[in-house]
């Protein structure tokens, strides 16, 4: 058994444990090291693990990859990414207010508001996929169970469902029923995130969460993106204040769809585990 060094982090309550590929053996973990980090009950109980890598690619302060508690590997997270982007600012792999950072989607480039708090420059969304959604009518609508959605591209795929009945049907929603049902629909081959959303006014709306991999959360960046998006889409105002269970994100959407996610994040306690 080898002790694996980590720091817990969370972002409106979606807790991700930062792991340095420095200090694994050969730089990786495994599904079933990631699926015993995560649990709750026999590991330190994570929504995921936040790889870290030092890399010499011109430009670049580091590379990320993004795990799932069942041990799939995200493209992007939100959330996930804001508590990596203040971690390395934190512990000094850069002194730079403004940077960049590869992912699996591909790069992102933040900019360090405060000491918990960053925007991030999402890229530009799409509303076709022929990988995440390869049926998917140009403007991205569909239906999905019953449901009328809007799909999204924003580094991973987002099912932006409009709830009609507004927040009391929002809130009555039981979305361990329904999420994973449309997480694993035929019309998404690699599954998708699903957010369900209410406007509350013309620049603000509330969402609930089901990410792909982990179930409902109480928050997800690349969710509320994706319902943000979808909003604006519906002739709603930019930025939007997205509402969600663990507290507020702000999402500055272009009229190109290019997105800036704006929130915090704050590191928990760090720790060592025997990882076998």
């Amino acid at each position: 058994m080898s002790m694996l060094r980590f720091e817990k982090w969370q972002a409106l309550g979606n807790d991700y444990l930062v792991v340095e590929a420095d200090d694994l053996p050969d730089g990786l973990l495994t599904e079933e090291q990631i699926r015993h980090l995560c649990h709750r009950h026999f590991g330190v109980g994570a929504d995921g693990v936040l790889l870290l890598a030092r890399t010499d690619e011109p430009g670049f302060v580091a590379d990320l990859r993004i795990f799932n508690p069942d041990g799939s590997e995200a493209e992007l997270s939100g959330n996930g990414a804001r508590e990596a982007i203040m971690y390395l600012h934190r512990r000094g792999w850069t002194d730079r207010r403004q940077f960049s950072i590869r992912t699996v989607a591909g790069e992102i480039r933040p900019t360090i508001l405060d000491d918990t708090r960053c925007t991030v420059d999402m890229g530009r969304a799409r509303l076709r996929s022929e990988r995440d959604h390869p049926c998917g009518a140009a403007d991205g609508r569909g239906e999905v169970e019953g449901h009328a959605f809007q799909f999204v591209q924003i580094g991973n795929p987002q099912c932006a469902i409009a709830v009609p009945g507004g927040l009391a049907e929002l809130e009555a929603l039981d979305l361990r029923a329904i999420g994973p049902r449309i997480e694993r629909s035929p019309l998404f081959p690699n599954r998708t995130n699903v957010s369900f959303y209410a406007p509350i006014d013309a620049a603000t709306i509330r969402a609930r969460i089901f990410e792909r991999g982990v179930g409902e959360t109480l928050s997800s960046g690349t969710g509320a993106t994706g319902a943000a998006v979808a909003h604006v889409l519906r002739g709603g105002d930019s930025p939007v204040t997205v509402r969600l269970d663990g507290g507020e994100l702000l999402v500055d959407v272009e009229e190109d769809l290019h997105v800036d996610l704006t929130g915090w994040a704050i590191p928990v306690f760090a720790g060592e585990i025997e990882l076998g």
